[in-house]
């Protein structure tokens, strides 16, 4: 089941497909899951980035709302949180006999998507069910284990992203530092000085300095008008 799990989010193309797989795969693969979604860590605060159904969005939404629930502990104490009969909870008494009365849901599970490499969690898999004492000891277990496998292909992902990223950025400042050394009849190191300026001088990082320089073929001026 890992393997095949693992080699199926593998094939999604990108972050926002990974995800969406994952939550269709873990109803399938975990007994009595009837919803699932991921809960992202973003700037803003929380975000549920993949859902299997309006339930899922709507138990989260109700979450961020309020202020409490099981996926925000999870994220806040760093660990499992599990509730196998929410009509009994007491530990969300807003969140709780609403996801009950309204979204019929019975029990909750949130496992923390982290990996050995990450300063901190990615953010939350969350499962719904509506029945209530589906997840024993071995179902946690498992779920947890399919939850790092989804944090470590996100984590991975990413990771490659930022390094294509950085090598796109480093090409097109290269490209910009050989025009301007072209133009001006400077070194390599006086090229590179005029660009670091320019992108100081008019607020702008130096890979979009770069990136305007090689779409143009122009030169901006120091004060960050058009130099010619």
């Amino acid at each position: 089941m890992s393997s095949d799990f693992v080699r199926q989010l593998g094939r999604q193309p990108d972050e926002p497909a990974t995800l969406d797989a994952a939550v269709h795969l873990v109803t399938e693969l975990v007994p009595g899951v009837d919803h699932a979604g991921v809960t992202m860590v973003v700037r803003t605060g929380l975000s549920t980035h993949a859902a299997t159904s309006d339930v899922v969005r709507r138990g989260d939404a109700l979450q961020y709302d309020l202020g409490e629930g099981p996926c925000l502990d999870a994220l806040r104490v760093e660990h499992t949180v599990v509730s196998n009969d929410l009509t009994t909870e007491r530990r969300w008494p807003r969140w709780a006999p609403a996801a009950v009365q309204e979204l019929g849901v019975r029990a909750m599970l949130s496992v923390l998507l982290y990996t050995d490499e990450a300063t901190h969690s990615l953010g939350a898999l969350n499962l719904y069910s509506s029945t209530t004492d589906v997840y024993d000891r071995e179902t946690l277990l498992s779920v947890e284990e399919l939850a790092a496998q989804v944090a470590v292909v996100v984590q991975t992902d990413r990771e490659l992203h930022h390094h294509k990223l950085a090598l796109a950025n480093r090409t097109v400042i290269g490209q910009a530092q050989g025009i301007v050394m072209e133009r001006l009849d400077v070194d390599a190191d006086i090229a590179f000085s005029y660009l670091r300026r320019v992108s100081q001088s008019s607020n702008r990082k130096l890979s979009a300095v770069a990136h305007e320089i090689v779409t143009t073929r122009r030169l901006p001026a120091l004060d960050g008008s058009d130099g010619g």
